[in-house]
């Protein structure tokens, strides 16, 4: 789940790598660089909206509000297309052509860290729609300007525990392992030891201490992979879940920061094939294959590892394919983002992204994404990383 260029009249500014925070210095307040921003995304807004006339009116009436309180409360407009908005202008993603269809989950409301669990467990449900993946946002409260805001500590909400083991080795997924012993210090026992244990979500309001939260067993979707050739793939146990969902990442739209808004989209397979499995840090399961395969892994030259790492992402493609859950390949995606590219310049928009996330992790230069070059100018609305809560 996971565009753009200076255009004054559309109020889309570029600010290179990292969009600057609102800082207190300078002549320059919080409050006033809150009005900029939201000036700049309200234009935005009532410009693809083409609204134009309700404009002056809006931008009154924010004014006043960010004088009075420092902020302002965004309309369920506002916000569901800054937020689809910010998924046009994430760099990262392949995905883009399919902004619009972003559906919105307005959870500003929510108060407690019960409300906010339960909405989660809805999200991943919701998103699921019987295998046919849906992008989906859920956005909870925003931040009060200057303090912290709400946080989900995981970065996804499925994600799979990483056990260090004495030896150096890791019990599942290494890139969790961190995460892992964080929520092991706040009082989880730890699951059943296998390399597929659903960690629970750490939700932590302002001012109080994360609490845990255990995700119910039927909102966990997984795909259990097996091979079209290979029979003895299915021995292998392997799994991944359905509902990509970024739970981590800092939502900015119009000068008002959600710091708790998790969003899907679908997974591209290799995503999972050769990132999630194939990654010497991360399953590390190309040696695996390879032996189950009678490959020469003596040398390289045998490009035992380009033809494990195949099979690997054939499986993942066919099992999503058997379980009727959307998944897309990494060429068909390629050509989605080309339609996208070519639907941003007839909107007159400029075109941004990231190269190194935007070239597929295998067969890169047969895609076309990887023959042109992309700037990675930054505009807001966007999706903003953030610290991990417990360090």
């Amino acid at each position: 789940m996971p565009a753009r260029s200076g255009c004054p009249f559309l109020g889309q500014q570029s600010f290179g790598d990292h969009a600057p925070e609102a800082r207190d210095r300078d002549g320059i307040g919080r409050e006033d660089s809150t009005w900029a921003e939201a000036r700049a995304y309200l234009q935005l807004y009532h410009h693809e909206k083409q609204i134009p006339d309700r404009l002056a009116d809006r931008l009154e009436a924010v004014r006043r509000e960010i004088e009075r309180t420092g902020t302002y409360w965004q309309t369920v407009g506002e916000l569901a297309h800054g937020a689809r908005v910010a998924w046009r202008n994430s760099n990262r993603c392949i995905g883009r052509l399919y902004w619009e269809s972003l559906q919105l989950r307005d959870m500003r409301h929510l108060a407690t860290e019960e409300e906010i669990f339960v909405s989660c467990v809805e999200h991943l449900r919701v998103a699921y729609n019987s295998g046919k993946i849906r992008p989906t946002i859920t956005i909870f409260p925003p931040a009060v300007p200057g303090r912290a805001g709400i946080r989900i500590w995981n970065p996804q909400l499925i994600r799979y525990a990483g056990y260090r083991q004495a030896d150096g080795s890791v019990i599942g997924d290494p890139l969790n392992s961190a995460l892992t012993d964080a929520l092991r210090a706040l009082g989880w026992r730890g699951g059943a030891g296998t390399p597929f244990d659903v960690l629970p979500l750490a939700i932590q309001l302002p001012g109080k201490s994360p609490r845990l939260f255990e995700l119910p067993r039927d909102a966990v979707v997984e795909v259990p992979l097996v091979h079209p050739v290979f029979d003895w793939f299915a021995a292998l146990g392997l799994k991944w879940h359905a509902v990509p969902a970024l739970s981590g990442m800092r939502l900015e739209i119009g000068g008002v920061n959600y710091t708790a808004a998790p969003f899907n989209g679908w997974y591209m397979g290799t995503e999972i094939g050769a990132r999630d499995f194939g990654d010497a840090s991360r399953y590390n399961l190309l040696p695996v294959l390879a032996k189950k395969m009678g490959l020469d892994t003596r040398s390289g030259r045998s490009l035992w590892i380009d033809r494990a790492l195949l099979e690997l992402n054939v499986a993942v493609n066919y099992s999503f394919a058997m379980a009727k859950v959307t998944l897309i390949d990494h060429h068909t995606a390629a050509q989605h983002f080309m339609r996208h590219i070519e639907r941003e310049e007839k909107a007159e928009r400029a075109i941004t992204g990231q190269w190194s996330w935007l070239v597929p992790p295998m067969s890169g230069s047969t895609t076309p994404v990887f023959h042109r070059e992309y700037k990675n100018a930054i505009f807001k609305p966007n999706f903003f990383d953030q610290k991990e809560p417990w360090k």
